[in-house]
C-alpha cells in the first residue's frame, strides 16, 4: 500500500535520488539545484544495512540484518572488513532458502542482527561492541498469546551481548551475554542500542517493541508495552560491565534501575510501541535522551525518556488528545474468516482517564506526527475489519541522532530522524532546553527509499544514511514501492559550503 505525505511538498525537500545501488553507473548522481548536499554511494550490495556507527577510528560499522554480519567500512574508499559471522548463531534457517510450508510456518522475524553501540572508550581501554539480534524461533503461539484460530502470534527470542574488539586482527571475540531471553517477534522488536551516561557513567539502552501484540497478525497476542515486569514495549537499561551482584543474571542489570523493588529489572521506560532510534546528547549542557517510534495510524512519536516513565501504549496513542477515545489502538482483520476480526488491544474509554490513572508516570511525546481525527479512525477500522484498501499518513521513524555540531550552519541543537513510510530524513529544531520546537520539520533526501539508521561524521559536515533492500514493510502496512531509488547501500551527504 503506497503512503502519502502532505509534507513532501515542504520547501526544504532538496532533491529526489533517483538511482539504484545495484545498477550504480560511474558518473556522479543527480544533484539538487540547492546543491547543499553532495550524495555519494560509499558501500552497497548490502543484506538490509541495520546500524551505522560512526567510530572513533573514523571508519563506519554497519550490520546487516539478514545476513548476521558486522562490517568496518572505510567512508573515503569503501573498503570493507568483515568483523563478525552471526550465521551460526541463528538457529532458524534464512526465510527465502526455505518455503514458508516447508519450514512449518516459521517466517522470518522483524529485523534480525540489529542494534550495535560501541564502547566510547573503544580505542581506550575498552575494547567493547555490543549487539542485538534475534536468534531462536519458540513457535507460532504461547498459552494466551495468539493461539486463537487466524493468529499465529510469532514468538522469537533475542539476545543482548558484548564482543571484545581486536584491532590488530581486525575482528570481535569472546562474547558475552547480557541477556539471552529479549522476546522478539514478526513485528514490532525495536532493536536499537546506545550507550549513555548517567551522572558520569556509562549505560546501555536497548528499544524493544511490543510485538506487534494486538494486531494483524499477531492480533490475538496480549500487549504487554504496559506491564512492568515484561520487557516487551519498553526502553531497558543495561551495565556496560558487569557489577558484583551474586547472581550472574542480575550483574548486567543496574541496582538502581526503577522497577527492582521485587528483583532486578532492565526496564527503563513504559508503555512504548515499537521505538527504532534513541540518541543521546548535551543540548546547552543538559544531557537528554531522546526516543522515536512508530504509531500505528500516524501518531509516530518523539519522545523525551526519563527513567522510570510511561509513555501510554496503548491506552493513550500519540498525545493525550482524546482522538482514540472510544476506539483501541487497532483491529484486526481474521487471517482465516474475512471480514470477522479480534484484537487483544484494550478499548480506550478516554486518553485522558487513562492518562490521569498513570499519574505522574505518565509523560506526553514531545511531538506526534499526523495525528489522525476520530472520524477518520472510525472509518479507517471500518475498511480494515472489511478487508479493503487503506490509506493513511506517517513517516514511520526508524532511527535519530542529536546533531550539536557547528558544521552545517543553522543546524546545531536538530534532532535527525530517518523514515522508512516517508522515504525522508527529518531535522527537527529544539528549543534552549532541549524540547521539540513548534512547526513543520525539515525535509531531506526524499526519494522512493526506506532509510533505516544514520551516522554523522565527527566534523558534523558529513551524514550517512543506510537503506534497506526492499520497499516492502515487514510491519502491518506491507508498504510496496514497485521503484526504489536506493537499495541495500549506505549513503555520504556532504554539506557543500556557499
Amino acid at each position: 500500500m503506497r503512503m502519502t505525505s502532505r509534507f513532501y511538498q515542504v520547501l526544504h525537500c532538496f532533491f529526489l535520488v533517483i538511482l539504484t545501488c545495484t545498477t550504480l553507473a560511474a558518473q556522479e548522481p543527480a544533484m539538487s539545484k540547492q546543491n547543499d548536499f553532495k550524495i555519494r554511494i560509499i558501500a552497497d550490495k548490502l543484506s538490509d544495512p541495520w546500524e551505522i556507527s560512526y567510530g572513533p577510528d573514523a571508519q563506519l560499522w554497519v550490520t546487516e540484518s539478514k545476513n548476521y554480519k558486522v562490517w568496518r567500512i572505510d567512508p573515503v574508499t569503501g573498503k570493507r572488513q568483515q568483523l563478525l559471522d552471526l550465521t551460526k548463531e541463528r538457529e532458524f534457517p534464512r526465510y527465502d532458502q526455505v518455503s514458508d510450508e516447508q519450514d512449518g510456518g516459521k517466517p522470518w522475524p522483524q529485523g534480525g542482527l540489529m542494534g550495535m553501540a560501541l564502547h566510547p572508550n573503544l580505542l581506550r581501554g575498552k575494547p567493547y561492541v555490543y549487539l542485538a539480534y534475534i536468534y531462536r524461533f519458540k513457535g507460532t503461539s504461547a498459552k494466551g498469546d495468539g493461539g486463537e484460530p487466524g493468529f499465529k502470534g510469532y514468538h522469537f527470542v533475542g539476545r543482548v551481548v558484548r564482543y571484545t574488539y581486536d584491532q590488530k586482527r581486525q575482528q570481535l571475540h569472546s562474547p558475552l551475554s547480557l541477556c539471552d531471553t529479549i522476546p522478539a517477534s514478526s513485528d514490532h522488536n525495536g532493536g536499537r542500542l546506545l550507550i549513555a551516561p548517567v551522572e558520569g557513567k556509562n549505560y546501555l539502552y536497548y528499544s524493544i517493541g511490543d510485538m506487534g501484540a494486538g494486531q494483524f497478525a499477531n492480533g490475538g497476542r496480549q500487549n504487554k508495552a504496559q506491564d512492568k515486569n515484561s520487557y516487551e514495549g519498553k526502553i531497558l537499561r543495561f551495565n556496560t560491565e558487569p557489577d558484583g551482584d551474586k547472581d550472574a543474571s542480575d550483574r548486567w542489570i543496574p541496582n538502581d534501575n526503577p522497577f527492582n523493588a521485587a528483583a532486578q529489572n532492565a526496564v527503563w521506560s513504559t508503555g512504548h510501541r515499537n521505538p527504532q532510534g534513541l540518541t543521546y546528547g548535551l543540548v546547552n549542557g543538559k544531557p537528554l535522551l531522546y526516543s522515536v517510534e512508530h504509531g500505528p495510524y500516524g501518531d509516530d512519536e518523539v519522545n523525551l525518556i526519563e527513567g522510570g516513565k510511561n509513555f501510554g501504549h496503548p491506552l493513550i496513542i500519540g498525545r493525550n488528545d482524546g482522538n482514540y477515545d472510544g476506539l483501541a489502538a487497532s483491529v484486526s482483520d481474521h487471517a482465516e474468516i474475512p471480514g470477522q476480526w479480534h484484537s487483544s488491544y484494550p478499548l480506550i474509554s478516554s486518553e485522558a482517564a487513562n492518562a490521569k490513572a498513570l499519574g505522574r508516570q505518565y509523560k506526553d511525546p514531545e511531538r506526534s506526527f499526523y495525528s489522525m481525527p476520530a472520524r477518520q479512525l472510525q472509518e479507517l477500522f471500518g475498511k480494515i475489519v472489511k478487508g479493503e484498501k487503506q490509506e493513511w499518513e506517517a513517516y514511520g521513524p526508524s532511527s535519530a541522532a542529536l546533531y550539536t555540531s557547528d558544521g552545517i550552519p543553522g543546524w546545531k541543537n536538530s534532532v535527525l530522524i530517518t523514515t522508512l513510510k516517508g522515504s525522508a530524513l527529518l531535522r527537527l529544531k529544539l528549543d534552549a532546553a532541549g524540547k521539540v520546537m513548534e512547526g513543520e520539520p525539515e525535509v531531506y533526501v526524499k526519494g522512493k527509499v526506506r532509510y533505516r539508521d544514520l551516522a554523522i561524521s565527527g566534523d558534523g559536515k558529513k551524514i550517512y544514511l543506510s537503506a534497506d533492500n526492499s520497499a516492502v514493510s515487514s510491519g502491518p502496512s506491507e508498504e510496496h514501492t514497485e521503484e526504489v531509488s536506493y537499495k541495500g547501500c549506505i549513503l555520504e551527504l556532504t554539506y557543500q559550503q556557499e
